[in-house]
């Protein structure tokens, strides 16, 4: 609706739609404000041991389903820790949207036994597996090939990743005993973190070589003799 009014001795028009829409956006911005504001990190609500899942199940904190969601949040800790290393850009990209995807399955994880309504609320793509894939095929052709094992080591960081790598696969083998009965997107997540580990490994081998930073082979050890003799 448009109405005209006179002002200073000259009409101006008035859109009637555009002005409500104008202050209910700024009602819904001090509304958020105020959310915020009152928002708290600490809830007490867990203080005895039992804590919720997103559909509302109250659980013990040893539960496997929180081991699991610890593992992720570690994961995407040590992942974030790599991405301040990490000096090639592409890597870097590549760090933060797995960052985000962890967060991803972090949700599905909590959504235990959802309704069909929760379930896709909290949908995780198995094409986020397949992105990993061909990264990892991506990063590895420009690589000498692998002829023995190698020792976590290399740049900075590729020792962060070596270390994110270790903890995508403590991830993984907290999932698993989700896998018969959470009723969630668990298995696509189950993938995703096994691929993860293996791009981590890749990505770690792609820093050092770029960096110029030579890969340290595993080599047999013989016994420390010098010490054996005293």
């Amino acid at each position: 609706a448009v109405v005209s009014t006179q002002s200073t001795g000259y009409f101006k028009q008035i859109n009637l739609s555009e002005m409500w829409s104008t202050r209910l956006l700024a009602h819904r911005s001090r509304v958020q404000d105020y959310i915020i504001r009152e928002m708290k990190i600490y809830t007490r609500t867990g203080d005895k041991g039992k804590t919720s899942t997103y559909t509302g199940k109250r659980l013990r904190k040893d539960e496997p389903i929180f081991g699991a969601l610890g593992a992720v949040d570690t994961l995407s800790s040590h992942v974030g820790l790599a991405r301040i290393y990490c000096k090639q850009e592409d890597l870097s990209r590549d760090l933060h949207s797995i960052q985000c995807n962890l967060q991803d399955a972090g949700s599905v994880i909590a959504t235990l036994d959802p309704s069909p309504e929760q379930r896709a609320q909290v949908v995780f793509s198995p094409d986020h597996t397949i992105s990993l894939e061909r990264r990892i095929d991506q990063l590895s052709a420009p690589l000498p090939p692998l002829t023995n094992f190698i020792l976590p080591s290399g740049s900075v960081c590729a020792g962060h990743l070596h270390v994110a790598r270790t903890a995508a696969r403590t991830a993984e083998r907290s999932v698993v005993p989700l896998l018969d009965n959470h009723g969630g997107d668990v298995e696509v997540v189950f993938r995703y973190l096994n691929r993860l580990s293996d791009y981590l490994f890749t990505a770690a081998r792609s820093s050092s070589h770029r960096e110029g930073v030579e890969e340290e082979m595993y080599v047999k050890q013989q016994p420390w003799k010098h010490l054996l003799l005293s």
